[in-house]
């Protein structure tokens, strides 16, 4: 069985595809890679969305949980996840659309929770949201303790 150069070294792949369309050489590209390349750089985006959000909440939580641990180090985490999702949310507006899929922001959530159990040793955590996502995101905002 032949490997081709898409399995054996994607980037070369990738150089060629682009030479191939910058030579209008249209009939010389692999479409069917190519398709699965640019799905996957949507992906990409999604992944990098849902991990500081999961940062972000899990920070947000140990917060609220945890009091007697808050510091300027998690703030730190807190400003700089916000920030982040700021800059990748302009930078790809279409991504906006994850923040009220309701079965996207459960994953987030589980997940967040899930971190943050596994870093503190609780399992107090709640399973749902228990903030806005607005809140979430707002500059400033943070969480009043639980005791």
């Amino acid at each position: 069985m032949k490997t081709s150069q898409y399995e054996s070294d994607v980037v070369a792949w990738a150089n060629q595809q682009a030479q191939f369309i910058r030579a209008k050489q249209f009939d010389l590209l692999d479409l069917e890679h190519i398709a699965g390349e640019i799905e996957d750089v949507g992906k990409s985006e999604q992944r990098e969305l849902a991990n500081r959000m999961v940062l972000l909440l899990a920070h947000l939580l140990k917060w609220q949980f945890q009091p007697e641990r808050q510091g300027a180090s998690w703030q730190l985490t807190i400003r700089n996840q916000r920030r982040a999702i700021a800059l990748h949310l302009k930078q790809v507006p279409s991504l906006k659309a994850k923040l009220i899929d309701a079965e996207w922001l459960e994953i987030v959530w589980g997940d967040a929770v899930y971190q943050a159990s596994k870093e503190t040793g609780l399992d107090c955590f709640p399973e749902t949201w228990i903030w806005t996502v607005a809140d979430s995101l707002a500059d400033g905002w943070l969480p009043t303790a639980s005791n």
